[in-house]
């Protein structure tokens, strides 16, 4: 009998751990497929109060880590990272999805019903949260951003920040779960089912009314990214045909209609102030163009600079990128200011991997602007995770976004998350113009920044002490 039991329990983990991994495989990732993040630890939490509690923390970690795997390719092969950096990057999240569901064992089988359902989030939000303070990478790798494509979910971000939807995509499965265990009593599960529906609803209401927002303003964008050569200098004969061919661009999106055109960052090295042919395609066709320049002027200091041109100006209005990525851009050093356009609608300036790093956008959410130009340079295969990671900044702090990628995408969005025009660089040239709406936005997040961190913390410190308290007993039949 026991050996029938344990080949029971084996069979049960094994398929927990294969189900758990695929949705966690094609749930996360470079290109996740929004609905199976939802689903994905369903199966380690069911079996969580089922088997031993060292079974329940194996199958979480194996189920994570082999979903993970997904990006390796990316992290290995494109990037290039060594394994002493990839190994923590795939083993990280197995082992925060393990103590998420140790947690909840523990709530559940104490009677805690309510609390083991909240616990799960309450857990991974502040792993999540500690790692982006940590990290140099930002908020890269949060669950959050595998719901880009959920629009009225997506809207959740301008109250809470991405670590709602975090919150939100743990705590559906946890009460899943919590429904499903055989200790639960009917009043149990009547009041998680209670708190699952009510925030399920509240979100997707708040949501979908939050689509409906009327625009206040319209402005027409062009994008363009030219792949090769890459970072000429501008004196040189490279630099100089590569110029020729993004005038003849600009050109072409200002005859569309453009009043702003982006181009990618570090698209030329340059030690001069200024470009003049730049400044004159800004004044011919009395657009705003915003271009991404090596500037080597500055012997103390190489900066990843944005120059942006505007009509009648006598100089370009300069941006230097604040997140650098690690080894890849050690020649730069850091700018400390942000960079708001003269007059209306009210445009701000940043740089790719600035996206990454929700401070930016609180930043110019305090500064009221509409539109943010993003000059940016992707990895090929990571174009729509990174532009959907900048979209997120937009629908957390209230503005458009416009984004020209090289090796990446070329993006119009909204301040609701919605991708007005998209086109894709990652293997050749790429342009685009599009209606980008504008509105005057001004989000919670923006305003309070992480209040929903620290409300989670506030619970999450509850639940362990809930944790620690002895058992509760509970009929099953009881109310």
């Amino acid at each position: 009998m026991a050996s029938r039991l344990d080949r029971k329990g084996l069979a049960l983990g094994l398929a927990a751990v294969a189900l758990s991994a695929l949705g966690w495989w094609f749930g996360s990732g470079l290109a996740p497929q929004w609905w199976l993040t939802w689903l994905a630890p369903l199966p380690v939490l069911l079996l969580a109060p089922r088997v031993r509690r060292r079974w329940a923390a194996l199958a979480a970690f194996a189920a994570y880590a082999l979903g993970g795997l997904n990006q390796w390719s990316y992290l290995h092969g494109y990037i290039g990272l060594p394994m002493s950096t990839i190994v923590p990057a795939v083993a990280g999240p197995g082992l925060m999805l393990a103590l998420c569901v140790l947690l909840f064992r523990r709530l559940l089988t104490r009677g805690r019903h309510i609390a083991a359902a909240l616990a799960a989030p309450a857990l991974w939000v502040t792993i999540e949260y500690i790692n982006t303070q940590l990290s140099p990478h930002g908020t890269f790798g949060s669950i959050a951003y595998t719901q880009m494509d959920a629009l009225a979910i997506l809207q959740l971000a301008a109250l809470t920040g991405l670590w709602g939807i975090s919150f939100l995509l743990l705590l559906v499965p946890a009460a899943v779960a919590v429904l499903a265990a055989p200790q639960v009593s009917r009043r149990g599960r009547m009041a998680v089912a209670a708190v699952g529906v009510l925030l399920l609803v509240a979100t997707l209401g708040f949501g979908s009314w939050r689509l409906q927002a009327p625009t206040t303003a319209r402005v027409r964008v062009g994008l363009v990214s030219l792949e090769k050569p890459i970072r000429p200098a501008l004196h040189d004969a490279d630099g100089q045909a590569l110029q020729a061919r993004y005038m003849a661009a600009i050109d072409r999106l200002g005859a569309a209609g453009a009043q702003v055109v982006v181009i990618p960052e570090t698209a030329f090295a340059t030690a001069e102030a200024t470009v003049p042919a730049f400044a004159d395609a800004a004044q011919r066709h009395g657009l705003i163009l915003d271009a991404g320049i090596d500037f080597t002027g500055d012997p103390r200091a190489e900066r990843n600079m944005a120059m942006a041109f505007a009509p009648g100006a006598a100089m370009p209005l300069t941006y230097s990128k604040q997140h650098l990525i690690p080894g890849f851009e050690k020649q730069y050093t850091p700018g400390e200011d942000y960079r708001l356009l003269h007059g209306t609608p009210r445009i701000g300036l940043a740089i790719c991997k600035d996206m990454d790093f929700h401070d930016i956008g609180r930043a110019y959410a305090m500064r009221d602007a509409q539109l943010l130009l993003v000059p940016a340079w992707d990895f090929s295969i990571d174009g729509w995770l990174h532009s959907r990671m900048a979209i997120m900044r937009g629908v957390e702090s209230g503005f458009a976004i416009a984004r020209a990628a090289r090796s990446g995408r070329l993006t119009l969005s909204d301040d609701r998350g919605r991708v007005m025009a998209e086109a894709s660089s990652e293997q050749h040239d790429a342009d685009l113009v599009g209606e980008l709406p504008l509105r005057e936005t001004h989000t919670l997040y923006g305003r309070w920044g992480d209040w929903f961190v620290w409300a989670d913390l506030a619970a999450l410190a509850a639940m362990l002490v809930l944790a620690v308290m002895p058992r509760r007993t509970e009929s099953r039949s009881g109310g």
